[in-house]
Formats: structure tokens, sequence, C-alpha cells
């Protein structure tokens, strides 16, 4: 291959890379208007504010509590799907964590209703979809199992964190469709019960240890 012909190639490939890059961050910054639940310490609605609100600190150090959910998808031999965050994202960039972790959402009809957490397993369903392109038809709302709801708060790296009433969802399925949104997630996708400290969400090493599951740090 000519060296004019391999530059054009690489300047080719940079191009698309950039406009991946530039398109990835204007839909993280669009989804930072997504509008969050807000709750009281009881998990009771109190209102709504942007995801950008609910996740920047404030001068006096506090974040907006609101509702959020996390998803741990096992198959039938018990290994759970960690994904790893696409490094666009304002909490936690580039870090493993949960196999889907997200919010529902004030203005999406059906995810504020609250008997039987069904709010959070319609914003569940449509997160494993948009996240980690599973289909809306391989999971039903039924398949969640709903264990607890925890009151979560990290300050994260100073700016962005996160203040939570996280509603804990179990998922065990085989034989699903995975096809990652590179928006959302990195390529790279674990399937193991080994948790570690160094490159995990804070949030992951906090309730791998309050629910005493099975790992190991390093």
């Amino acid at each position: 291959m000519s060296r004019s012909i391999f530059s054009m190639i690489q300047k080719l490939t940079s191009n698309v890379r950039s406009c991946n890059m530039a398109q990835t961050a204007f839909l993280q910054k669009a989804a930072l208007e997504e509008r969050c639940i807000l709750v009281d310490e009881f998990d009771r609605p109190i209102g709504n504010a942007s995801k950008r609100d609910c996740h920047r600190i404030n001068n006096n150090g506090t974040i907006p509590l609101h509702r959020a959910f996390s998803v741990f998808l096992f198959n039938k031999d018990n290994d759970l799907l960690l994904q790893k965050r696409s490094p666009w994202k304002v909490t936690f960039p580039g870090h493993y964590t949960n196999s889907c972790c997200s919010h529902p959402l004030a203005e999406i009809p059906g995810e504020t209703l609250e008997d039987d957490a069904i709010g959070i397993r319609r914003a569940a369903q449509r997160r494993l979809n948009y996240e980690l392109g599973i289909p809306l038809s391989e999971i039903q709302l039924s398949d969640f199992f709903y264990l607890s709801r925890i009151h979560y708060f990290s300050s994260g790296d100073g700016i962005w964190g996160e203040h939570e009433i996280d509603y804990i969802l179990f998922l065990q399925k085989d034989h699903i469709t995975i096809d990652p949104n590179p928006d959302e997630v990195l390529p790279e996708i674990k399937q193991t019960l080994m948790i570690y400290d160094n490159g995990s969400s804070n949030y992951l090493i906090i309730l791998s240890k309050d629910l005493e599951l099975d790992h190991q740090l390093s």
C-alpha cells in the first residue's frame, strides 16, 4: 500500500472516530436533561429534576435524593454480567459496574407507578434494551425479582456524584441477545462473580459488601 493511500485511510478513520465521539458526547449531554424522580428519605415522591441537577454536587456538598435502580443479571450458572461504563458518563466513567443501573423517568408514562415496583421494572426493561441491546421481548416485567431498596450516597469525583434510593433487581436468564450500545457501554463486558476495588464503581463495591455477595477484593 502506498504511503499516500495509507495516510488517506488513517485520516478517514480518524474523522470517523471523531464523529462517533462527538455523537456520543452529544447523546450523553442530552441524557442529562432527562427528568429524575425526586424523593424524600422514605422514598415518597416530592417532585422531579434533571439528571444533571441530580448528579452535580452542590457547593454545600449535597446532591438531590432521587429514585434509581440497579439490575444484576445472572445466567443459570449464577455468573453475574458486569458492564464497563462509557468514558463519556459523568459518574464513574470507564469503571466496571453491575449489569445495568439507571433511573425511572418522570416524563415516561408508567415509570412513576409504585405498586409492586412496576414503574421501576418498566424502566429497567427499557434501559436493558437501550444499554445492552436486549430485545424487549426477551425480558418480561415478571422476570425481575425485586430484592430491596438502599439509600446510597457517593461523592464521586467531587464534581459529579450519586444520591439515590436504589431499587435492587435480580434477573436470571440464559440465551439472551446482547448488543451493547457503545454510547453507554464499552465493548468489554465481563461475566464473573469476582468484584474488584480497582476500577470498579464505589456503588458496586458498597453494594457487594452490604448484600454479602460472594466476592474477592484485591
